[in-house]
């Protein structure tokens, strides 16, 4: 299902409060972006029990129930953990992953709060959550009479939400510190091939790590772990951080001229964060238009092409990634510095190219 209108986490609570608690809802994003515990927390929040029921691990029996003979008649008899006597939020969770079968049989109990002769109890609320077909997850096409017995709500991650969460869940200050400069780094598309990638859930994951292996851990260590839970280009990038933390070593210094682009072949990690870091720089502090260039931002593009013409010195890729078009092909360096860049670096935009 594709998404018209999305929320972010902070926005869920006061949804689901007036959504749920009179209607069905389902809940679209993308894996590891924290559904999952939205749901929990919200539950948490009504003083209710929250209880989950996993599409992927269920039979139509599972909640149907199995029969029995009662005065000559079969009833079924719905399991345990839904057949309650108190109020209690049922998710159901992963619910366009179930087989067919298993999504018939939620029809009765999403629409009509009931199964068999089992009725919710007065004041439970029923939230089902899922990924989407475009997220390279287990989908499935979910019939059109289920849909419409659902109010659809669209999650995107937040890194502003998550850094919120994050500083009150005592998440280690090196993913906290690293996401404050690089936000876009919170989350990132699920590739089709099966690699680690970048979402709220794996950072957490790192950050847990982190914190077992303590300030101590060795380079190789660390590697192993950071490009076992993020997105290839996000560890590197994440090492190269690293490495700036322990060794005091930062861009400030490079911008001064105190200190030189790092050309060992073993920290071209810290080489790419260091770019990364100088492009942002270079966005920020950069006016659009030439005609608004003071003799002090002259005075940094012409420091700034010094650099990159050392920085090409060393890798031309690595180079590149500083005057690259975004992800729709547009610039996000000043046109009038690229123009400059053209001609007092030729082989460095011919790349580009």
């Amino acid at each position: 299902m594709q998404a018209a209108v999305t929320v972010t986490p902070a926005q869920i609570p006061e949804l689901l409060l007036g959504l749920a608690t009179v209607r069905p809802v389902f809940l679209w994003g993308a894996p590891g972006i924290g559904k999952s515990s939205l749901v929990r927390k919200f539950a948490e929040s009504l003083g209710l029990e929250c209880v989950s029921l996993l599409g992927t691990q269920l039979a139509p029996e599972d909640l149907i129930g199995v029969p029995q003979i009662r005065d000559g008649r079969s009833v079924f008899c719905p399991p345990e953990a839904i057949a309650r006597d108190e109020p209690y939020c049922l998710f159901l969770d992963e619910l366009n992953a179930a087989t067919p079968d298993v999504q018939k049989a939620f029809y009765s109990l999403i629409l009509d709060r009931r199964i068999g002769s089992y009725e919710l109890p007065a004041g439970s609320i029923v939230i089902g959550a899922g990924n989407r077909a475009t997220d390279n997850a287990l989908a499935r096409p979910i019939a059109s009479a289920l849909v419409n017995r659902l109010t659809h709500v669209h999650l995107r991650a937040s890194s502003a939400d998550w850094l919120v969460w994050a500083g009150e869940n005592g998440v280690h200050p090196w993913v906290t510190d690293y996401l404050v400069d690089r936000p876009d780094h919170l989350w990132s598309q699920p590739p089709k091939s099966e690699e680690a990638f970048s979402t709220p859930r794996s950072w957490h994951m790192l950050s847990d790590a982190l914190h077992s292996f303590g300030p101590d851990i060795d380079e190789e260590t660390l590697k192993v772990i950071v490009h076992g839970t993020l997105t290839p280009a996000h560890a590197v990038s994440f090492c190269g951080y690293a490495k700036i933390v322990r060794h005091s070593f930062g861009i400030e210094a490079i911008l001064k001229g105190d200190a030189s682009w790092p050309a060992r072949i073993e920290d071209r990690d810290l080489l790419y964060y260091l770019a990364e870091a100088f492009r942002g720089r270079l966005v920020k502090e950069l006016p659009r238009r030439k005609e608004h260039v003071s003799a002090s931002m002259r005075q940094t593009a012409y420091r700034a092409k010094s650099l990159l013409v050392h920085l090409a010195e060393i890798s031309v890729e690595v180079a590149q990634t500083v005057i690259a078009d975004d992800t729709d092909g547009q610039p996000v360096l000043p046109a009038w510095f690229l123009v400059e860049a053209a001609r007092d670096m030729p082989r460095l935009v011919e790349a580009r190219r």
